[in-house]
């Protein structure tokens, strides 16, 4: 046994990583048996592996590295899946939340720490920041839910962040009083330094970041430049004086409208975050711990006793407190109690602070007692934080099957994406997967069609290779793609023939752009596309990454509401907008926006929507002018013949080609019939339609005549 004993501590770095590794996949097997959060099996690992647990591996650079990086990556995640719009709704509510959660454990910690512990005034003000801050070790629990946008989530994140800060804020204090730099001119240059980062990230990083995205679509590339801002934001608030947590959190705030939550650049950070990082930084909280100490027995006991108790009493009853103040569920004041209990990150670098700090005597402020009792303080709290929020997310997820659901039952979603041109293609499934209802977890259809000539089989091969880029795009965000390559000797019959044995209920498509192809606004085969199916069809002209833009502006015709598909096409915008956290402006009649304004309120209450009137179709060349290069502009026609029909709407082409030029564009033809045969012939329904009518020809040459 002593010969064995000899190997180890591991210090070799690669049979560290190894061993890690192997937790990494070992810790959520064993505790998904035991039913417990695989969050405490990698911190209960790390115990057991630790210096003062078995003394397997030793705490090299590397758990300080990855640990840093995993620690940010928690801060940085919980930024990007906020709820920014209810965030935004619910500010004052957030700060509310900031200050229980902050000042209630402050003061009865400090009391405690005082009264019952025998600490000096300063040493309890350390404690005190401590208990009042917390780390979003849970998070990862709330993400398996898939409960990132819930009120009392964001509630929680959001108040961590107060606490956090406010304990920095406290700890800045406390170390530059033992400095000498406690004076006024002191404090006016932190807060100084302090607004200068807050105004610069916010004034730099959108810009920087929108301009990247729009230059450079590298998935690793883009994975590397959001990387680098967190870890940018982070060294700044070093650099002023806080915590790099702190720069991490709120560089992800920045960034959350630019990292929608169904795209693929989000998939891959969460991946690598879930899969590595974090896990790492839990391992390594864990090796710092000592457990043996408990056992000892005597004062450390009582320590640990105090601090538990009365740190995650205050936190419960702030919780609890927001929660019945706010009219909130039982469970989401469970849910917030356990996202605001643990101690990690902010409790060991504020402990290590106060371990340089001297007293009056030369001694450390922090003592050995209140260095162990902090750190099984972190394991007990991390505990009971997995546990509680495990619990309440499987009781919100129960009480939220019980509730109606926005979906109607028998959906019949199954959106339809035909593609042609790879510099297209990944943004309409894009488009696709930012309007699916994600609830029901269906997949999207690609469909390339060729023409059944000389060409097919070089043309096949192309359409091959296309879709399974569209393919590998779709699988970075989990979503299922089925891909069809067919052969037709007609385009559009080929797509109308796909969307049936699909059973599709609607079409994403490109819109015409290469006069090479076709002069007309049209192009070969969307205007038989639309006249020959009665179902939604978006087509879509984006010319730069969805995740840069900052409005839709819809422009929608008198009369939309009395049409079958209207509340459609209003609830793929609406998850659209939900998506991108951008904001969305109707242009329509009264009547027209009253309807609409119903069902956002309703259904998506969180959305940022203005209702402008707009009296006449004849009026929308004028919002030309207030379209943006990072605005997206949709425009709601119909076809001839159906109640939102008007003359007006044959000059669309060209008033789209004429104003519009170069900016995005989406043009919606909604659901019009109840059903339909598209293979029946009739003489009332023509299988063709001109793109202009005679009488437009006929207007149009009266006009040049009258102007020679």
């Amino acid at each position: 046994m002593s010969h064995l004993a000899s190997y180890f501590p591991i210090t070799d770095p690669t049979l560290i990583f190894f061993v890690v590794l192997l937790i990494i996949l070992m810790a959520p097997i064993i505790m998904g048996k035991l039913r417990i959060p695989h969050i405490i099996g990698m911190v209960l690992a790390g115990v057991l592996i630790g210096q003062y647990g078995l003394n397997i591996l030793d705490r090299d650079a590397s758990f300080e590295l990855f640990g840093r990086v995993g620690l940010y990556y928690i801060m940085f995640l919980a930024a990007l899946e906020m709820d920014t719009g209810g965030l935004k709704k619910n500010k004052y509510k957030t700060l509310v939340y900031g200050c229980l959660t902050f000042s209630i454990p402050f003061v009865t910690t400090y009391i405690i720490g005082v009264k019952a512990l025998g600490y000096t005034g300063t040493a309890a003000l350390l404690l005190a920041c401590i208990m009042s801050s917390n780390t979003l070790v849970a998070y990862p629990i709330v993400g398996r839910y898939g409960l990132q946008r819930k009120p009392s989530v964001s509630l929680s994140v959001g108040g961590t962040m107060i606490a956090l800060l406010a304990s920095l804020i406290i700890l800045a204090t406390i170390v530059s009083a033992h400095h000498g730099n406690s004076g006024v001119a002191y404090w006016i240059w932190f807060v100084v330094k302090f607004a200068l980062y807050c105004g610069g990230l916010l004034f730099f990083l959108p810009r920087l970041t929108r301009w990247f995205l729009r230059r450079y679509s590298d998935a690793v590339m883009q994975f590397i430049f959001v990387l680098a801002e967190m870890f940018l934001g982070a060294a700044l608030a070093e650099l002023v004086g806080l915590e790099g947590i702190f720069g991490a959190f709120f560089s992800g705030l920045i960034l959350n409208r630019y990292v929608p939550h169904v795209s693929p650049l989000m998939n891959r950070i969460e991946f690598i975050g879930n899969a590595l990082f974090i896990p790492y930084f839990l391992i390594g909280v864990g090796m710092v711990i000592n457990v043996r100490l408990l056992f000892e027995g005597g004062a450390i006991i009582y320590v640990v006793f105090c601090i538990v108790l009365f740190g995650t009493l205050g936190k419960a009853i702030a919780a609890y407190i927001a929660c019945h103040a706010f009219r909130m569920p039982l469970s989401s004041g469970h849910m917030m109690f356990g996202l605001t209990s643990a101690h990690a990150a902010g409790a060991i670098a504020i402990v290590m602070v106060g371990m340089r700090l001297k007293d009056a005597m030369g001694m450390p402020l922090v003592d050995e007692g209140m260095l162990n009792g902090v750190m099984i303080t972190v394991l007990l709290t991390c505990v009971i934080s997995s546990l509680v929020t495990e619990r309440a997310a499987q009781k919100i997820v129960l009480r939220d099957k019980e509730m109606p659901q926005e979906e109607r039952k028998g959906d019949d979603e199954r959106i339809l994406v035909p593609v042609k041109y790879a510099e297209d293609a990944n943004r309409l499934v894009q488009l696709g997967i930012m309007m699916r209802n994600a609830k029901l977890n269906r997949g999207l259809v690609a469909l390339n069609v060729v023409y059944d000539d000389e060409h097919m089989r070089r043309n096949q091969e192309r359409g091959r290779q296309l879709l399974e880029q569209v393919s590998r795009y779709a699988t970075g965000s989990d979503v299922l793609l089925q891909t069809q390559v067919r052969v037709a000797a007609n385009i559009a019959n080929g797509i109308k023939h796909a969307f049936k044995e699909f059973q599709a209920s609607e079409i994403v498509i490109g819109m015409h752009t290469r006069s090479d192809e076709s002069p007309r606004f049209w192009g070969q085969f969307h205007q038989s596309l639309f006249n020959g199916l009665s179902n939604q069809i978006i087509m879509a002209r984006i010319m730069h990454p969805l995740e840069t833009l900052r409005r839709i502006q819809v422009a929608v015709p008198s009369r939309a509401e009395y049409e079958p598909g209207f509340y459609r096409w209003l609830e793929r915008l609406a998850r659209m907008t939900k998506n991108l956290e951008c904001r969305i402006q109707f242009h329509g009649r009264k009547e027209t926006l009253q309807m609409i304004h119903e069902f956002v309120k309703n259904i998506h209450p969180e959305l940022r929507a203005e209702y402008i009137v707009m009296e006449h179709w004849n009026e929308l060349p004028k919002l030309a002018a207030t379209i943006a290069q990072d605005h997206l502009f949709v425009v709601v026609t119909a076809r001839k013949g159906t109640m939102s029909y008007k003359n007006a709407q044959e000059r669309l082409p060209e008033e789209l080609t004429k104003y519009f030029s170069g900016k995005n564009l989406m043009i919606i033809f909604p659901d019009q019939y109840a059903y339909d045969d598209t293979t029946s012939m009739t003489f009332a329904a023509p299988q063709h339609t001109e793109e202009r009518s005679a009488y437009m020809e006929l207007h149009d040459w009266i006009k040049d005549k009258l102007n020679a």
